[in-house]
């Protein structure tokens, strides 16, 4: 699955460095400067993961981009970034709804391994939701034929009374009731 990640992380070095290495295997990567700009973004496109740096000037930081990022889409999965002393706030980050943090300095098998986590519960949310909307139009689908069921069940039920009151009608004679019931078939 090729995810869409949006970093937004202060540091120059650290942005560019996750930008090339998350384009590198083949992530879709937008980057942005500050939890501002970040939000900027979230609002004009859907992103599969945010990656921020929990502490960046502004009014936005990375605790506020995470609500801003899951209000905008539950399903947007973040990874906070965190120096070794705030380790406290990224659990609380994670209470909040992070999907995981890490610590300065990335280490890059760790985010990988993260995001591939990330990618197979997406894949599998997405895998469920096919299901679902495949047992809604089959279960539509049953339902429709179970009605035109009913519906011939009645026109046969009705042709059915219809023939055994003219064979019983003993003002017919045989040709006549064959014929009435060979009509009633026909129709």
């Amino acid at each position: 699955m090729n995810m869409s990640i949006l970093v937004a992380d202060d540091d120059p070095v650290i942005r560019r460095l996750l930008e090339k290495r998350l384009g590198d295997v083949g992530y879709g990567v937008t980057v942005a400067v500050d939890g501002v700009e970040a939000a900027g973004k979230l609002a004009s496109s859907h992103f599969d993961v945010v990656i921020t740096d929990l502490v960046m000037p502004g009014d936005i930081g990375g605790i506020e981009l995470l609500q801003i990022a899951k209000d905008k889409d539950i399903m947007t999965e973040v990874i906070v970034i965190t120096a070794h002393s705030s380790i406290d706030t990224a659990v609380d980050a994670m209470k909040k709804g992070a999907v995981d943090y890490l610590e300065k300095p990335v280490n890059f098998d760790e985010l990988f391994l993260r995001l591939e986590k990330i990618a197979q519960l997406k894949s599998l949310v997405r895998n469920a939701d096919d299901l679902r909307n495949a047992m809604d139009v089959t279960e539509s689908s049953a339902a429709q034929t179970i009605q035109n069921l009913e519906i011939t069940a009645a026109d046969l039920q009705l042709k059915i009374d219809q023939i055994d009151t003219f064979l019983r009608d003993s003002q017919l004679n045989e040709y006549d009731k064959i014929d009435k019931a060979l009509q009633v078939i026909g129709s």
